[in-house]
C-alpha cells in the first residue's frame, strides 16, 4: 500500500484461495488490455474472456500470453466450451486449452441443457487437467431454481472436482441470484451459505450494489466476479473500508 492506516482490514495477498476477485474482459484491446494490467497486477485473481468473445478477439494469443505473464489466469468463458459441447467438440476444447496453455476453465449449462451427470462428468474429467470453476444458474430469468437445488448442484459439483462454484448473474447482474432489478435474492443466498463454504463459492456482481452487499456479509475476503477491468481499482478500495459505502464497516469505535 501507499501509505499507512490502523484499523483496516486483512486482505489476504496473492496468491491467494480466498478473496479473489475475478475480472471480465469482454473485448479490450491488446493496449487496453496492456494498460489495465498495470494497475491490475496486485488486485486480479483471474481473468476470464466473457462468454465466447475468444473466437472474434484480435491477437487473442499476444493477450492470453500478456495476462499470463503477469500472473494472472485466464480463462474462456463457460458460454464458449457450451458452443463446443453442442457441436460435439469436447475433445477440441481441451485440445485449444492447451494450445493456449490455459489451466483454468468454466463448466457451464446456462446456454443449453446438460444432464447433471454429465456434467460432473466434465468436471471430474477436466479437474484432471487444471482448475475447474463451476457455473450453476440458468441465463433464462424466467427459470426460477428453488434453493434446495442450488445446494444440491453446488455440493455435487464440488464433489466431482471444482475448485469454485460460480453464482450465476450473467454479465449485468439480473439472473440467477439476482432479481430482474439487480436486487439480491437474500433468502437464496443465506440459506446456500448454510451448506456450502462461503469461501467456495465465486459471486457474479457486476454492479456496486452487489459487491456491497457480498462485502457487508462476507467481508473484505469475499470472492467476486464478473467485476468490469475500470472498476477493479474502486473494488479494492470497497473491500478494505476506503469507499462511502464501507467507511465505517471496519472501524473500531473506541479507537
Amino acid at each position: 500500500m501507499n501509505f499507512n492506516l490502523t484499523q483496516m482490514p486483512e486482505r489476504l495477498v496473492k496468491p491467494r484461495k480466498e478473496g479473489l476477485t475475478m475480472v471480465m474482459d469482454k473485448g479490450l484491446t491488446f493496449e487496453e488490455a496492456r494498460l489495465f494490467v498495470e494497475n491490475a497486477i496486485p488486485h486480479v485473481d483471474i481473468i476470464k474472456l466473457g462468454f465466447g468473445t475468444a473466437y472474434v478477439t484480435p491477437r487473442l494469443r499476444d493477450k492470453i500470453e500478456l495476462y499470463q505473464q503477469a500472473g494472472i489466469p485466464v480463462y474462456f468463458g463457460g458460454t464458449l466450451m457450451e458452443a463446443f459441447l453442442i457441436r460435439n467438440q469436447f475433445e477440441d476444447y481441451i485440445a485449444l486449452c492447451k494450445d493456449y496453455e490455459i489451466s483454468y476453465m468454466e463448466v457451464s449449462d446456462g446456454s443449453i441443457t446438460i444432464p447433471h451427470v454429465e456434467k460432473c462428468g466434465y468436471i471430474e474429467r477436466l479437474s484432471g487437467i487444471g482448475t475447474v470453476l463451476s457455473e450453476v444458474g440458468s441465463k433464462d430469468a424466467a427459470h426460477i431454481i428453488p434453493p434446495y437445488k442450488w445446494i444440491e448442484l453446488m455440493r455435487a459439483e464440488l464433489s466431482a472436482g471444482a475448485t469454485y462454484v460460480i453464482a450465476e448473474a450473467r454479465e449485468a447482474g439480473n439472473v440467477g441470484i439476482y432479481r430482474g432489478s439487480g436486487e439480491v435474492r437474500e433468502g437464496l443466498v443465506q440459506e446456500i451459505l448454510t451448506q456450502i463454504p462461503g469461501e467456495k463459492i465465486l459471486w457474479e456482481a457486476p454492479q456496486k450494489a452487489q459487491q456491497l452487499y457480498f462485502i457487508e456479509l462476507l467481508g473484505a475476503n469475499v470472492n467476486l466476479g464478473n467485476i468490469a477491468p475500470s472498476e477493479i481499482i474502486a473494488l479494492e478500495a470497497m473491500r478494505i473500508g476506503l469507499r462511502g459505502d464501507t467507511f465505517s464497516l471496519f472501524l473500531n469505535p473506541g479507537n
